[in-house]
């Protein structure tokens, strides 16, 4: 298992209501708590950018921010449910920005298994999003996301539906996608999985430019240790039997208790 945890939430048909709703709670709990970790680590850009997460049942229904709230503001019941138009299918005092789902609603549409979608502005994202050579393999970080992310050039700002299925070419089977000149795209089976991904490639980002910022080329490991790694570390590779074990998962129940250590409101 990679460091991400990755577990599928169902999609299946709904049990009962009062099921369907416990799991709706509870994934706005979820979601909620990851737009509040974005904000703790320093990951947002105002009230913009989005964060997405489908709902179980046929509709194709989806959790959005609403727009104008910051990140640290969002809390589980202000989250917006909106269709694949991204308009709400819901009464709710709060707006939408559809031309910012536009991204979005490509990668669910699809991809299946993207049940959640995370964008990003960081300031070392957008660097290296600059950069012709684009994520460098100069870390065991870096490493993780070896020959796994996708490389999207940039077309201005995304309000033409027309780039959508450029997008999501470029995007591939990857779960990390770099937007050339503009950001950084992560997508999971759930918003902890597509969180601790983000988190990781930002990071790798951070890494990235500290490397170059000394004067000298980074040194890279070679070709055939940058491909071992990357199976070691996405829980493809053994060494004497061992495994990638379910750090990750760890990783994210740690996380949960820091929402709401920092933020417990997030789940009203």
């Amino acid at each position: 298992m990679s460091r991400t945890g990755e577990t599928l939430h169902e999609t299946g048909p709904a049990g009962d209501e009062e099921t369907r709703e416990a799991e709706e709670l509870r994934l706005r709990r979820e979601l909620a708590a990851v737009y509040r970790l974005v904000a703790h680590f320093r990951m947002t850009d105002l009230i913009f950018t989005h964060i997405s997460l489908r709902l179980p049942g046929p509709e194709h229904h989806f959790l959005i921010n609403p727009y104008g709230l910051l990140f640290e503001e969002i809390t589980a019941s202000s989250l917006v449910k909106i269709d694949m138009t991204g308009r709400p299918v819901e009464p709710t005092p709060y707006r939408v920005n559809p031309a910012g789902f536009v991204i979005h609603s490509a990668v669910h549409a699809a991809r299946e298994d993207a049940l959640c979608v995370l964008h990003t502005h960081t300031r070392a994202g957008c660097a290296v999003a600059a950069q012709p050579d684009g994520l460098l393999p100069v870390n065991q970080i870096n490493l993780q996301f070896h020959g796994r992310v996708g490389y999207h050039d940039y077309e201005g700002v995304a309000l033409d539906l027309d780039e959508q299925h450029r997008l999501v070419r470029d995007l591939g089977h990857h779960d990390a996608l770099i937007l050339r000149h503009h950001g950084l795209l992560t997508v999971g089976p759930t918003a902890g999985s597509a969180f601790l991904r983000m988190y990781y490639l930002d990071k790798a980002c951070e890494i990235q430019l500290a490397a170059q910022s000394g004067g000298t080329v980074p040194d890279v490991p070679p070709p055939d240790v940058c491909d071992h790694a990357s199976r070691q570390l996405n829980g493809e590779a053994t060494g004497d039997g061992l495994r990638m074990d379910d750090s990750g998962e760890l990783a994210w129940a740690a996380m949960l208790r820091l929402a709401r250590r920092i933020a417990p409101d997030h789940e009203d």
